[in-house]
């Protein structure tokens, strides 16, 4: 299967698309600038410590609650650092963007009827925050937070609880997300059509951005212009 197979099935047999937001719909630069930068700044402020050392000790403590419902609870991270965290993201709402073409394709699929739904781990304030930021959460027929799902997406209960929910054909649903190891989980819960959004951080330039490129277990995009359907001629 390639990439024009996908397509042809997305505007054919699929009935369900499934799309994550942070580093899917959105660039994934807001967040990695909160969380490496903007974070550590004010926890250096309040400690009275080095940017450099308050970067290292938070960098530990995120990976404490890696593949947790913890690693997206902005409520969890405001206890455990003291830091009103939704209120230091309304500081930086102007890094909020939306992937190139993201727009278009979602008005296409609701054009075409497809059922769409929001499936992400990030916490529901976040969702509500970036979605008041940007125009694209009318295009949504149901948002599925891991919080509500009770799993983070990298446990398979958690696509138990959404084909609960949406009662999706398996062989009839697209899933994309940026996270390799969340499509792992969809595809061997056995979703058929899953795609890895590459490009996540667009002012990301590093080498690693490109072996992981060229690592990727799954079929890749870049834009999602590709995925539009082909314009017949007039």
């Amino acid at each position: 299967m390639n990439i024009d197979d996908v397509k042809k099935a997305l505007w054919s047999d699929v009935e369900h698309v499934l799309l994550d937001m942070d580093g899917t719909l959105l660039d994934k630069y807001f967040d990695d600038f909160f969380w490496n930068h903007l974070v550590p700044e004010k926890y250096a402020e309040i400690h009275g410590m080095t940017f450099g050392r308050a970067r290292q000790h938070l960098h530990a403590k995120y990976k404490s609650q890696e593949g947790t419902l913890n690693w997206t609870d902005i409520d969890y991270w405001s206890g455990e650092l003291d830091i009103d965290i939704p209120a230091l993201k309304e500081q930086i709402l102007h890094l909020v963007e939306v992937h190139s073409h993201v727009e278009d394709f979602l008005k296409e699929l609701q054009a075409r009827g497809k059922h769409v739904a929001l499936a992400t781990n990030a916490h529901y304030k976040t969702i509500a925050i970036k979605l008041r930021e940007t125009t694209i959460g009318k295009y949504f027929d149901t948002v599925m937070p891991s919080f509500d799902m009770g799993f983070p997406k990298e446990d398979r209960r958690y696509w138990e609880n959404a084909q609960k929910l949406l009662g999706f054909d398996k062989s009839k649903t697209l899933f994309i997300d940026d996270t390799e190891d969340v499509l792992d989980s969809a595809a061997l819960f056995g979703i058929k059509y899953v795609l890895l959004k590459h490009g996540a951080n667009s002012k990301d330039t590093s080498d690693m951005k490109i072996n992981a490129k060229k690592d990727a277990r799954h079929l890749a995009f870049d834009d999602f212009g590709q995925l539009l359907p082909d314009k017949t001629p007039g």
